[in-house]
């Protein structure tokens, strides 16, 4: 890239050094590449425009060394427990037009076919995490290796608003055929972004062979030489060029696109445009389509609250607003659970798991207290079966637990967690017993996921040292773990609670006591209008539709899997506290009470409503029935009231916590930059609180 079109940003550049290896077997010198930015594994190799230019030249040197004979194979891998996890997100975020992005993806597109049109055989080492450029540049190669260990391997572009553009939806499909590439470009990312591990790769035919990790390069070399001596004939899958079988896989895929963007993200449907012409196209002509399709995306609203989203994941996560400093914290040695129901036992395979001290959970009888115990004991024999950890590790784990039916085990705790029932009377006779037995410095936290952290602690000695601590169900998938200051909560309990979650690997988030928290109220805003919205007359299948491309699944979905009871506490408590803007429908009070699971049957796998359900529901006299749009304009005015709402009475830091927090506690979409981006694109923002969450251009492209 030229200096005058590169954007100014600080590049962590990967570096691609060079060495020989003398193959066994007279196969002749590998060139290994290195791709290494020379930082540990915390900080995975990126490719910037300095790192692809570079890797340009060095690509270019091979070429005349394998043109003069001095070399009979290129091999690329990665530094320690990484490959590469694609392009500079940063360098991307600083296109300032269209020119500078379509040079973008040249510049890769360029490095990349040098690979491929290198006139010796040329292998891919795949030794670690591998994403996006990661993913494409091995697909450059003739061949590739995977080591078993490989945690993660993804093309995740069409989850932040963009698409695999410097290969992948040229390469992919006519490797392994157009289902299978569709399910790493589209399934996976819109689904939450899952990941590949090492073995599924390989099962998917992205690499050739599969190598245990503690031999992988040396394994990966031998193996290399046997196919250049021809000892090796890598055998692959014949792709079909038959058009219906590719037609129907994009067909597929785009109805699970239109199911979980409702049309409103480009991306994806650009990926499925891309991948159609694969079947034909020739590479120059797939990689200029490609080049095209990444100018226009970087350029889009979509890509750029994509990429405030990775930074909030990424950057904000790693430094909480708001909370104290980390010297203040004291250290947690030993850790009490009360409860042995399933949230509880989570929690405590959890802080066995991270923290790795003694944990005692304790319950009403033994019958409870067992079966907490088993849950735990059954998810480290799941974890010991799928190699996971090691047998010594598992009986570590199993030894650090222990049960009882009496709190005198929490004696000398330092930290003790509470997952009861969601009362408040229930929950102050726990902590009432427990402050008889623990020391006045232990730590009291409360998994409450709408109750007062004030009016909890208000009858204790000791009220300072209790904190709310709410997880997300379930415990081990759900990023967010929100911190709640009681009034009378002191800096030393909020600072071990920020850095027992850091600890525990979650994303914490400091809330301000109030009811329902962050998550929990802007979700009962919105599935109260959802919910009045239908029992004025809208049938659920409209209003379910209308949230496609905002949560993760349709509201009435959603309700389901949190259990209608637990939806219906949660209203209540909102609507109490606030009841001139909070609903809580009768008709779900009677789902409740009728002991139904959710509103939903599920015959054949695909969501009906249940007609059991459907004669519950009170019919109005005079129903008003909505479109899918009307609804989702509705819905998302009254959110943008409450997330303002939410500001203003100081509940969250920042909009930048709202996004963060809905993001990695309800799953809302990267590339909406969870919630206040969307509604500042939209105009619902300031038609509704008469401003923008955010400055123009900081979750959308600069004006």
């Amino acid at each position: 890239m030229s200096e005058q079109t590169t954007p100014a940003f600080e590049e962590v550049v990967t570096h691609t050094p060079v060495r020989d290896v003398r193959l066994p077997g007279d196969a002749g010198t590998l060139a290994l590449v290195t791709l290494d930015n020379g930082f540990d594994h915390t900080k995975p190799n990126t490719f910037g425009p300095e790192t692809i230019a570079n890797l340009t030249k060095v690509v270019e040197g091979l070429r005349a060394r394998a043109e003069a004979g001095e070399i009979q194979a290129v091999g690329i891998t990665g530094k320690p427990f990484i490959f590469a996890v694609g392009a500079d997100l940063k360098a991307v975020g600083q296109a300032a037009d269209r020119a500078q992005a379509l040079e973008v993806a040249r510049a890769g597109h360029t490095a990349f076919g040098a690979i491929m049109d290198l006139p010796v055989p040329t292998f891919a080492f795949v030794n670690g995490a591998a994403m996006g450029g990661g993913v494409e540049i091995a697909l450059s190669a003739d061949y590739r290796t995977i080591s078993a260990g490989v945690p993660a391997l993804a093309l995740p572009e069409t989850f932040l608003g963009l698409v695999p553009g410097w290969g992948g939806c040229y390469l992919l499909p006519n490797l392994i055929g157009p289902a299978n590439a569709l399910k790493v470009i589209i399934e996976n990312p819109m689904n939450m972004n899952r990941m590949l591990k090492g073995a599924q790769a390989f099962e998917l035919g992205i690499a050739d062979v599969m190598f245990e990790p503690a031999d992988f390069l040396e394994e990966s070399l031998l193996w290399a030489a046997r196919v250049l001596t021809g000892e090796v004939t890598v055998q692959r899958a014949e792709v079909s060029r038959d058009e219906a079988e590719w037609e129907g896989a994009v067909k597929a895929a785009k109805g699970l696109v239109d199911a979980k963007t409702g049309g409103k993200a480009p991306g994806p449907y650009r990926a499925l445009e891309l991948v159609r012409a694969a079947r034909t196209a020739a590479r120059d002509e797939a990689f200029a389509a490609e080049d095209e399709a990444l100018a226009d995306l970087v350029m889009g609203d979509e890509l750029r609250a994509g990429l405030y989203s990775f930074d909030l994941v990424q950057r904000r996560a790693k430094r909480p607003a708001g909370a104290p400093d980390k010297s203040l914290a004291r250290k947690v040695t030993k850790v009490g659970i009360v409860g042995a129901g399933l949230m509880a036992s989570q929690l405590a395979l959890l802080f066995a798991q991270r923290l790795e001290v003694p944990v005692v959970m304790t319950d009403l009888d033994e019958q409870r207290v067992a079966k907490g115990v088993g849950y735990v004991h059954g998810e480290i024999d799941k974890l010991l079966a799928k190699r996971r950890i090691g047998p010594d590790k598992a009986n570590r784990l199993k030894g650090l637990l222990t049960g009882a039916t009496s709190k005198d085990g929490f004696a000398d705790a330092d930290f003790v967690l509470e997952a009861v029932f969601e009362e408040m009377s229930v929950k102050k006779q726990v902590w009432a017993e427990v402050e008889a037995v623990v020391s006045p410095e232990c730590v009291l936290a409360t998994n409450t996921s709408s109750l007062s952290i004030t009016e909890m602690a208000s009858d204790l000695q000791h009220p300072e040292r209790v904190v709310g601590f709410h997880f997300f169900n379930p415990v081990a998938v759900m990023p967010l773990l929100e911190i709640i200051k009681g009034e009378q909560t002191d800096d030393a309990t909020l600072a071990t609670a920020f850095a027992t979650g850091k600890s525990l690997k979650k994303t914490t988030i400091l809330v301000k006591d109030s009811p329902s928290f962050i998550v929990n109220r802007l979700l009962g805003r919105f599935m109260g209008e959802v919910a009045k919205i239908v029992d004025e007359g809208t049938p659920i299948e409209v209003a379910d539709k209308a949230f496609a491309g905002l949560t993760p699944m349709p509201p009435f979905v959603l309700l389901g899997l949190v259990g209608p009871a637990i939806a219906l506490h949660n209203n209540d408590t909102l609507a109490k506290a606030f009841p001139d803007r909070f609903y809580s429908s009768p008709n779900l009070r009677k789902v409740v009470e009728a002991k139904k699971p959710g509103i939903y049957i599920w015959p054949e796998g695909k969501p009906v409503v249940d007609p059991e359900v459907e004669q519950l529901f009170d019919k109005p006299a005079d129903p008003v029935v909505l479109t899918t749009e009307e609804v989702r304009e509705r819905v998302l005015s009254v959110i943008a009231d409450e997330a303002r709402r939410m500001l203003d009475e100081g509940v969250a830091q920042a909009p930048m916590d709202i996004d963060l927090a809905m993001i990695t506690g309800a799953g809302f979409q990267f590339w909406n930059g969870g919630i206040t981006p969307l509604l500042d694109r939209e105009g619902v923002s300031e038609k509704v609180t008469g401003q923008r969450f955010l400055p123009a251009g900081a979750a959308s492209v600069p004006a």
